[in-house]
């Protein structure tokens, strides 16, 4: 199960420098975003039965979004909420870098109670995996606690994706939030922010003081792997031509779910998460 965030994503690839004051030509796609439900997406690209806890605007836009993550085979318990606009937001992305502009809408009411029916009555689910934009947006942060405490409660398994190096360093209490989940996924920015400075298995480690396992993604330098058991493990990335890094950490984190909730080892999860990452990259948008 997967609870986090469904949104519109305007995605801009400028020809060239951006000129500000002035015009610049760019290609502009639009299409389903939001770290959640774009993990989910991957989830079930990768052949996983997944369901996506979300909230959207009663509107055009939101019904849009769930009939495509319901066509890509995601279930979706996912609330339109009268009155509210499905969130938006503009992506200025290059083959190196993408900068985020957003407008969260109707992300911020997620729901306890909707949170916490969708887990109650899903018996088969063994895994939760939760955006971390849902507690770094204070509108949302109920609904993502509950969803901890309700998937601890049922036994599950929880893992949750650190999502944005700037909403980290404003929202200080993000370790005591994710307290002893299982695991915690990080990029290099994000965890320069969690875990203070050092090499990227040192702050993996001293960050297992917080979660049971982390993972400090790399991007085309692979990732690291730490354990508070002591494991220690690392991969190489998987060398493309990248497009539009949109998405890449959502499609890793899919990746490495699903091969680890079905018993993979750390490296071979990694592995796994590193193969969706490249195949992210080579299209624009974050969707498979």
């Amino acid at each position: 199960m997967v609870v986090g965030d469904l949104v519109t994503d305007v995605v801009v690839v400028p020809d060239g420098h951006v000129e500000v004051g002035t015009d610049t030509l760019a290609a502009i796609t639009q299409g389903g975003g939001g770290q959640g439900a774009n993990t989910a997406a991957w989830l079930a690209h990768a052949g996983c039965a997944v369901t996506l806890i979300a909230a959207v605007g009663a509107d055009l836009p939101g019904r849009e979004r769930i009939a495509e993550l319901e066509a890509a085979g995601v279930r979706c318990a996912v609330r339109p909420h009268a009155g509210a606009r499905t969130g938006t937001v503009v992506v200025l992305t290059s083959a190196d870098e993408r900068t985020l502009i957003t407008d969260p809408g109707a992300a911020l009411l997620l729901d306890p109670v909707d949170v916490v029916a969708a887990i109650q009555g899903a018996p088969d689910a063994v895994h939760l995996h939760l955006s971390g934009y849902s507690l770094l947006n204070q509108g949302s942060r109920a609904g993502g606690l509950a969803a901890l405490a309700a998937a601890r409660e049922r036994g599950l398994t929880t893992s949750v994706d650190a999502a944005s190096a700037a909403p980290l360093r404003r929202e200080g209490d993000f370790k005591s939030w994710v307290r002893e989940i299982d695991l915690l996924l990080c990029n290099s920015d994000e965890a320069d922010v969690l875990a203070g400075p050092g090499s990227p298995a040192e702050q993996a480690a001293a960050l297992t003081a917080v979660a049971r396992n982390v993972v400090v993604k790399l991007g085309g330098d692979g990732a690291v792997w730490s354990g508070r058991d002591g494991t220690r493990r690392s991969v190489t990335g998987v060398r493309v031509t990248m497009m539009d890094p949109t998405g890449a950490g959502d499609a890793f984190a899919a990746g490495l779910l699903r091969a680890w909730c079905s018993g993979a080892d750390p490296s071979a999860a990694m592995a796994a998460g590193a193969e969706l990452g490249a195949a992210a990259v080579q299209r624009i948008g974050g969707r498979p």
